[in-house]
């Protein structure tokens, strides 16, 4: 699942003429690097929430070609928040584990595509989310305290509210329906479903390989074009 369906407020005055998903990053709209690293790692089909400017990112996503097939879950009538997103896409997504992605996270690759690494490190028997974590201190962008502590296990904390951590959600996991559980339709944050599962000792962390760009205002542009041009150059 990709959630592309939030206002995109600090991206003004972009987001004031297009959603968020759709402002250009090195010549593609951010949505397309996503798909396109979904594509990558063997995703078939992907569901894409829509809300603000719902019907410009539609027709988007309907012109596209190639993998992956997208479904469209819409919350035109009202904007749900992460976890209200997903449990109003549930139909469409399954039983089974799947990938969470941001619409307007870019990272670039070490050697080992990082949706891989997650795919092979996650254990649905420990497990109730694995979430790819960026180095704070190393990502392009990102000026922020940092949102996790991680174990030797890989097992996850939140940071305390005086602490500095080194690692920041970096947009992209994969999670179960576990997760979900007991979550009512209707508006809802993942926070509080992440924080359930550190108590429950069932939070996980991979770190990212390569480099990830924070990419939440329209400053932050052309820090990360610069960083894909060097990546490919």
């Amino acid at each position: 699942m990709v959630l592309a369906a939030g206002r995109g407020e600090r991206m003004q005055p972009l987001t004031a003429t297009m959603p968020k998903p759709m402002v250009l990053v090195a010549g593609q709209p951010l949505i397309d690097h996503v798909l396109a690293r979904l594509a990558d790692a063997g995703v078939e089909s992907v569901v894409v929430n829509v809300h603000y400017m719902a019907d410009v990112l539609e027709n988007h996503l309907k012109g596209r070609s190639g993998p992956p097939q997208v479904i469209i879950s819409n919350e035109r009538e009202r904007l749900l928040d992460t976890a209200g997103g997903i449990v109003n896409a549930m139909e469409k997504l399954g039983e089974e584990p799947f990938y969470l992605v941001n619409s307007d996270t870019i990272w670039i690759d070490g050697v080992m595509p990082n949706l891989e690494r997650l795919a092979r490190t996650f254990d649905p028997k420990t497990m109730d989310a694995l979430l790819l974590l960026a180095p704070a201190a190393t990502s392009i962008g990102y000026w922020g305290r940092g949102d996790f502590l991680m174990g030797p296990d890989g097992r996850l904390e939140r940071r305390g509210e005086r602490q500095v951590s080194p690692f920041v959600y970096a947009g992209a996991a994969i999670v179960t329906r576990a997760l979900l559980e007991g979550v009512p339709k209707g508006p809802a944050s993942l926070n509080p479903l992440f924080d359930r599962a550190i108590e429950a000792g069932r939070l996980y962390g991979v770190r990212l390989e390569g480099v990830w760009m924070h990419v939440g205002t329209p400053d932050a542009i052309p820090e990360a074009e610069a960083a894909i041009t060097a990546s490919i150059g």
